[in-house]
C-alpha cells in the first residue's frame, strides 16, 4: 500500500494537477486547441528531442538490445491493434488513431519518474528508460504523424510533408552534434533547455483542455479495448520478449516496467493537430493514465518478484 501511495503522490498526482489546470483554463478562456497542438509539435517537442539526444550517453550494445526489444514490442502491438480494429469494425482514420493509442506510451513525464522511483536512481536502469524515451519520440513524431496524414492525404503527400517537420531536423542535429562532440554556445543551450523543460507541462495542459472539450458518450468500447491492450497487453508481450531473449536483472525489470506506461500524451496532441478523432485520442490518454495507478504499481511489484 505504501508503494502505491508513493507512486500516486510522486507520479500520478503531478500529472493530474497539470491536466486540471488545462481543464479549468479551457473552461474559462476557451483556448485554441489547434494553436496549443502547433506549439507542441513545431516548437516544444523539437527542442525536447534535440536536448535529450544531444545529452544522451549510452553504449551501442545497450542501445541495440533496447532497440530490438522496442521494435518487436511495437510491431506486435500494431498487429494486435489492427486485428482488434477489424473485429470491432473501426475503420479509416480512427483505426490509425486507435493503433497509435496502443503503440505509443508515455515514456517521458510518466516513465522517467517511475523508473527513478522503482530503481532508486540506478543510472543503468535510467539509461534504458532514456533510450525507450528517445525511440518513442522518434517513432511518434515520424510514423505517428505520417500515419495520420496518410489516412487523409495519401502516403506520398504525407511522406513529403514529413520533411517539412522540425522534429526530423531536431533528431538529426541532436544525434550528429552528439556523435561529433560539437559544443553548443551557452546562450543557445540555455534557451534549448528552457524549451525542453516546457514540453511536459504544455502537453499535459493541452490534454486537460482537450478533456474539457470532449463529449463523453456511452459504449466507449474502442477506448476500453485500447486501454486494456496498452496497460495489460503491453506488459504481457514485453514479458514474452524478455523470456524469449533470456534477459535478466535490471535490464529485464526496466524494459518490463517501461512497457506498462499509459498512452502517450503526445498521441492526443498529434491527433488534435491533424483532426484525427482527437476526442477518442484524449479519452484513451485520460482513461489509461487513471487506470495505470493500479496496473503500473502491479507491474513494478511483479518485476521485483520474478526478475
Amino acid at each position: 500500500m505504501s508503494e502505491f501511495l508513493i507512486i500516486f503522490k510522486d507520479v500520478i498526482l503531478p500529472v493530474f494537477i497539470l491536466m486540471a489546470i488545462g481543464f479549468f483554463l479551457q473552461m474559462k478562456f476557451r483556448l485554441d486547441l489547434s494553436t496549443l497542438a502547433k506549439l507542441n509539435i513545431y516548437f516544444v517537442v523539437p527542442g525536447f528531442i534535440f536536448v535529450n539526444l544531444y545529452e544522451a550517453t549510452f553504449g551501442l550494445d545497450l542501445f541495440g538490445k533496447v532497440l530490438l526489444f522496442f521494435l518487436l514490442l511495437v510491431a506486435l502491438l500494431y498487429v494486435i491493434a489492427f486485428i482488434l480494429a477489424r473485429i470491432i469494425k473501426i475503420n479509416g482514420g480512427k483505426r490509425t488513431t486507435f493503433a497509435n493509442s496502443v503503440m505509443f506510451f508515455n515514456s517521458g513525464n510518466y516513465g522517467v519518474p517511475v523508473n527513478d522511483l522503482a530503481f532508486r536512481g540506478d543510472p543503468f536502469a535510467m539509461s534504458i528508460q532514456v533510450i525507450m524515451l528517445t525511440l518513442q519520440n522518434i517513432f511518434l513524431f515520424s510514423y505517428g504523424i505520417f500515419s495520420l496524414r496518410a489516412a487523409k492525404e495519401g502516403k506520398l503527400k504525407a511522406a513529403l510533408g514529413y520533411f517539412k517537420m522540425p522534429v526530423l531536423y531536431a533528431m538529426l542535429s541532436g544525434v550528429l552534434l552528439n556523435a561529433w562532440d560539437v559544443p553548443i554556445p551557452e546562450p543557445i543551450w540555455v534557451s534549448a533547455n528552457y524549451i525542453a523543460d516546457t514540453m511536459i507541462a504544455l502537453a499535459l495542459i493541452t490534454l486537460g483542455a482537450q478533456v474539457a472539450k470532449m463529449q463523453f458518450k456511452k459504449g466507449l468500447i474502442s477506448v476500453y479495448i485500447s486501454v486494456l491492450v496498452r496497460l495489460i497487453g503491453g506488459p504481457l508481450i514485453a514479458l514474452g520478449i524478455i523470456f524469449a531473449f533470456q534477459l535478466e536483472g535490471v535490464m529485464a525489470q526496466a524494459l518490463f516496467i517501461a512497457s506498462a506506461m499509459p498512452t502517450s500524451v503526445n498521441s492526443a496532441v498529434i491527433a488534435e493537430e491533424y483532426k484525427s478523432h482527437p476526442d477518442f485520442a484524449a479519452q484513451t490518454v485520460l482513461f489509461s493514465t487513471v487506470a495505470s495507478m493500479v496496473t503500473v504499481t502491479a507491474v513494478v511489484y511483479v518485476a521485483q518478484v520474478i526478475f
